[in-house]
């Protein structure tokens, strides 16, 4: 009869995918617990675009909350017996909230412009190639802002040295970009077509696939930019 030595528990694929299941489940309520006031607040505002700056402090909670789940997910483990998801998430809470604020808010800040100048648009009396071109800046925005938050959640520089290496990422490696647009557009689309409270339900998992598609910004962070 064959024996299983007693430190192979919790180490088989099948101990694998629970473990990445349950720190999924746990991260999802933890996100959405840390960011329901804002969410709440989100939820409860009228479609009208002279809510946007309304909206954009609603989303305010969203960005330390977004860490520390990408600070959660990056340091999970694949043993079922070494799970403390909650532990992890709140020491990326208390390391990442103050950081990923001064990156977050200004995002939000300027994303709000960009919206309000669109959805007022004919009044702003700008040629229509501004329109795209305001657009496109939006979403390039939202680009750096994912490469912001990554590199927050798992590295400890200075908020402007994070903002730096975002924008140096964005064409530096350009399959991290895309895989980030990718999910944004990704997004959107189940937004529109399916629910508002879609992103929110697959939050964590969403992150996962960001923090995976981010692996070459840490990559080269970890052997270019640290000592």
């Amino acid at each position: 009869m064959s024996t299983v030595r007693a430190d192979a528990f919790g180490t088989g694929p099948l101990s694998r995918a629970a473990a990445l299941i349950h720190t999924l489940v746990i991260v999802e309520a933890l996100l959405l617990l840390t960011a329901a006031p804002g969410l709440a607040g989100l939820f409860l505002l009228a479609p009208d675009p002279a809510n946007l700056p309304l909206a954009a402090l609603c989303l305010l909670p969203l960005g330390p909350s977004a860490a520390a789940a990408l600070y959660a997910l990056h340091h999970r483990g694949g043993d079922l017996t070494e799970l403390r998801p909650s532990r992890v998430f709140l020491r990326g809470w208390r390391l990442g909230a103050g950081p990923a604020l001064k990156l977050w808010a200004p995002l939000l800040g300027w994303l709000t412009v960009i919206a309000f100048t669109l959805t007022h648009f004919p009044a702003t009396g700008l040629p229509g190639w501004w329109a795209f071109l305001l657009a496109v800046t939006g979403v390039g925005s939202l680009l750096w802002g994912a490469h912001a938050l990554v590199l927050t959640a798992v590295f400890a520089f200075r908020a402007r040295d994070t903002a730096r290496l975002a924008a140096y990422f964005l064409f530096r490696h350009p399959r991290a970009t895309l895989g980030a647009l990718s999910l944004l557009i990704l997004t959107a689309a189940g937004t529109a077509l399916l629910t508002e409270a879609l992103p929110a339900l697959l939050a964590a998992p969403l992150l996962l696939s960001l923090l995976r598609a981010g692996r070459p910004l840490i990559t080269e962070t970890r052997e270019e930019f640290t000592a």
